[in-house]
């Protein structure tokens, strides 16, 4: 076999002005899918989809956090994907396909399959860019496997994350880890992380070499010979903007930036080989039945 956002509350951008000439954008429709980050706008719950149902007579979709609780809620608008608004709505029936397709992943795909009920396993990735590009690319795999990958929003205290999640041979954790080079503190805060109850077997922690999932990308994907080298004292992402003569200075830049990056990438082709081993080294290790 071969997803870092940022919160925009686009209620805020209309201030105090008039609206009387303002037309109100109908938020777009997206379809409901196992691993699909979501958030939803009155609550600020942040979760992945992990169920679909009728209760009650309404489709309801459940939404799972970070640390495994999951919340249930109507579909339909009221959410927010890659920090736009949208509209949840049950996914269309997919035409039985006459020949075999292959997937962004470049792994053969497995016609009119449905999701898979998500497993007790996990894939973590550093930040929500992470999961983006790993969905975009792998999403059909994973959710064919009903396998689930979530943001951590950073490495710093992953043993203790770790041990709350309680990892067993039936709930196993894949681990991706940004700039995991020997010597860094990122290699560091792994090996204390390896150490934490169930860990031993049960985990597995991979890394890439970038600086930012960003880095992944072939640079002449978005254009360019090379990555632009940004100094230490200079915030990494804010620094590739400004050098790509892009707005950088707010989130809101950062995320349509990442936006625009993430819409060159189409296959797995697009990406250094770096990133691709490992992501399918994590999705071997919790497919794998014990």
């Amino acid at each position: 076999m071969r997803a870092e956002r940022q919160l925009v509350d686009y209620r805020d951008s209309w201030g105090s002005a008039d609206l009387t000439n303002h037309r109100v954008a109908v938020p777009r429709k997206i379809a409901v899918k196992p691993g699909l980050l979501l958030e939803d706008v009155q609550s600020g719950w942040v979760g992945v989809v992990v169920s679909l149902e009728t209760i009650g007579g309404m489709r309801v979709i459940g939404l799972e956090d970070r640390y495994g609780k999951v919340k249930k809620f109507p579909l339909g608008p009221g959410f927010l994907y890659e920090g736009q608004p949208v509209s949840a709505v049950v996914p269309a029936r997919q035409p039985q396909q006459t020949k075999p397709q292959i997937s962004r992943s470049g792994s053969r795909a497995v016609e009119s399959a449905p999701s898979r009920t998500a497993r007790a396993s996990r894939i973590w990735v550093e930040g929500t860019h992470d999961a983006e590009l790993v969905e975009k690319v792998w999403g059909h795999d994973l959710r064919v496997e009903g396998i689930v990958v979530e943001p951590l929003h950073g490495v710093d205290d992953l043993a203790t994350a770790i041990a709350a999640f309680g990892p067993a041979p039936h709930r196993k954790l894949g681990i991706l880890v940004d700039h995991l080079v020997e010597g860094s503190k990122e290699s560091r805060i792994v090996a204390q992380a390896l150490q934490a109850p169930g860990a031993r077997g049960n985990v597995t922690i991979v890394g890439h070499p970038f600086v930012d999932i960003w880095q992944a990308v072939k640079p002449s994907v978005v254009g360019i010979d090379a990555w632009p080298s940004i100094p230490r004292s200079e915030e990494w992402k804010k620094g590739i903007l400004r050098r790509f003569g892009w707005p950088h200075e707010t989130q809101a830049d950062i995320a349509t930036g990442w936006k625009t990056i993430l819409s060159k990438v189409e296959t797995y082709t697009d990406l250094e080989p770096a990133l691709l081993g490992p992501v399918e080294q994590l999705i071997d290790f919790v497919t794998l039945e014990p």
